[in-house]
């Protein structure tokens, strides 16, 4: 039985993640912002934080160590996304984005690495997005922070002594779930912009739909819970956007990303 802090788990990934753990018996301290959301079932232990409070942050995670006693695995879920253009994206928006997907989950992370390194050994999941490297035009602040997410964990795995503490990069492509229900969205539209971020909007929502489940997801993390040397970074989705895309685009120039990017949301 592992015992697991998950972030994240009142929806979407977080949740399917903390079913799946549960139903192989593996112990769960999942937060969310709002307790209510959070499942009722046995082995789960739900915990109140807030990324975007640095108190927060470490108040829940101390809270809930005391309780666990230790954990050997910590998942950075938990996550929010803004769409609209740069030219408009306001400055609060972006260090708001910032402090959830990289300040925040950063701070998480040390604090779990404190702990993992005190014990010897340890697994810290960070769920980063296929997004820091292919971005979706109109949602510079979320790939930005995902992509910082995904080189201060490469950094991280650079840095580790040698330890039985191992820390992965998952980077999920399009997972059919309610995050974009969650997404906020520019105020008033800006005509010289309309039209691409229609378009864009509408790819990105058929996409949504039909990508897998987010139970893919879960599997997969369950798979590398399990694993005793697993690999440093894994992507995660469907065949195109987690292994021919990438391929594709590892060898082509950067004029040659920019126009693919561009037919694949249409714009």
């Amino acid at each position: 039985m592992k015992r697991v802090f998950l972030t994240g788990a009142s929806s979407g990934i977080g949740r399917a993640i903390a079913h799946a753990l549960l139903a192989r018996g593996d112990e769960v301290w999942g937060t969310s912002r709002c307790l209510e959301r959070l499942p009722d079932m046995s082995q789960f232990h739900p915990v109140c934080l807030d990324l975007g409070d640095p108190r927060s942050i470490e108040e829940a995670f101390n809270a809930a160590l005391a309780q666990a006693g230790h954990f050997d695995v910590v998942i950075n879920n938990a996550g929010s996304g803004h769409f609209g253009p740069v030219e408009n994206l306001p400055g609060k928006e972006i260090a708001s984005q910032f402090q959830i997907l990289v300040f925040g989950q950063t701070q998480l992370m040390r604090l779990a690495l404190r702990m993992m390194q005190a014990r010897g050994e340890g697994l810290i999941i960070n769920v980063t997005s296929l997004a820091s490297r292919l971005p979706v035009p109109f949602m510079a602040a979320y790939n930005a922070a995902k992509a910082a997410m995904a080189s201060l964990t490469m950094t991280i795995q650079l840095e580790l002594p040698d330890s039985r503490v191992s820390i992965i990069d998952l980077q999920p492509g399009d997972i059919c779930t309610e995050f974009n229900n969650a997404v906020s969205k520019d105020g008033a539209p800006d005509r010289r912009y309309e039209a691409k971020v229609a378009k864009t909007w509408d790819a990105v929502e058929r996409n949504m739909k039909n990508a897998p489940k987010p139970d893919l997801v879960a599997r997969r993390v369950c798979e590398l819970i399990d694993q005793a040397n697993p690999p440093p970074r894994i992507t995660v989705g469907d065949a195109f956007q987690t292994k021919i895309a990438p391929l594709i685009f590892r060898f082509l120039p950067q004029r040659l990303r920019l126009w693919g990017l561009k037919r694949y949301y249409g714009i």
